[in-house]
């Protein structure tokens, strides 16, 4: 699905497994990256769906993890190992990447096992720019669901793009979620006014009344359970 002529939406459910959140794929110019990697049970099908949008697997330079929930990387390693790219993570959830951890991902609550993946990047501060081809990727600290989860925020098409996967939480000790840093966090996304909010469970939001609207709808809190 096309988001922008740089950005596509290749992997979640009803695009690869129903298992895995939404994976999107950033393409300038011929130097890619990849938002979150779904569980990995559709990897071929995933690199299939990159393919159609123009990309090869050697081109992708970064996997941009959002938060180390095993619907969002329990593919990392194998996308790792495919491309040669560079994974990057906030280091609170680094840990839990590396060490195969299963209840912080919750890999457990889809009865898997997560496979441990090396974290090339730590991301350490609020704020940090990643480079690709020449273009600045933001990288923005947004815990509260999990300790180190990030929102990405790129320019495309003269819109600012924010990958705030998981916006909608949910908060559970089991994850050491955090209902304080979440609140926060939902401000802190508010203040940056995207055109675009692609999220990982609910869809790709357009114009910047709709995606506050979105991110408001959860300042009273998100469920309880994992989505």
């Amino acid at each position: 699905m096309k988001i922008t002529d740089e950005i596509f939406q290749v992997g979640g459910g009803g695009f690869t497994s129903m298992e895995d959140a939404a994976v999107y794929l950033i393409n300038f110019d011929g130097h890619a990256a990849l938002v979150d990697a779904g569980c990995g049970r559709s990897i071929e099908i995933l690199f299939d769906r990159i393919r159609a949008c123009g990309v090869a697997p050697e081109h992708i330079e970064y996997l941009l993890i959002t938060h180390c929930h095993y619907d969002h990387t329990g593919g990392a390693g194998k996308i790792r190992a495919m491309t040669g790219c560079r994974v990057v993570a906030h280091e609170r959830d680094a840990v839990f990447l590396e060490s195969g951890d299963n209840t912080v991902t919750a890999a457990g609550w889809y009865g898997a096992s997560l496979e441990p993946v090396t974290v090339d990047r730590r991301l350490s501060h609020p704020l940090e720019e990643i480079d690709l081809g020449g273009k600045p990727i933001t990288a923005v600290h947004i815990p509260g669901h999990s300790p180190g989860s990030v929102a990405y925020r790129v320019e495309s098409d003269g819109l600012q793009v924010l990958f705030g996967q998981d916006v909608h939480g949910p908060l559970d000790p089991a994850l050491l979620s955090n209902r304080e840093a979440y609140l926060l966090s939902l401000e802190r996304l508010l203040s940056m006014e995207a055109d675009i909010l692609c999220e990982g469970h609910y869809g790709v939001f357009r114009g910047k009344g709709t995606v506050a609207r979105f991110i408001r709808s959860f300042m009273e809190g998100p469920p309880d359970g994992l989505d």
